[in-house]
């Protein structure tokens, strides 16, 4: 099953290349890049866990063209 961040880059046709390439000029590591692209931030029990990735979260949303709260699930 894909992620959000894949559903979203599904709707603006963007690949996986294109999703870390844009990160990357964001400052964000290819490796961080990744973890977002599978979804690895939406497996979290409290939001505290989920700090680290708040802003790499920012720039997926700015990459995205969609607001971050939309790729939190509920």
């Amino acid at each position: 099953m894909n992620g959000l961040v894949q559903k979203f880059a599904a709707k603006v046709d963007m690949t996986y290349d294109d999703f870390v390439g844009e990160m990357r000029k964001r400052g964000c590591s290819e490796a961080t890049a990744a973890k977002i692209w599978n979804g690895a931030y939406e497996n979290f029990e409290a939001f505290s866990d989920n700090d680290i990735f708040l802003s790499n979260l920012r720039k997926a949303a700015d990459v995205l063209h969609v607001k971050t709260g939309q790729l939190l699930i509920n």
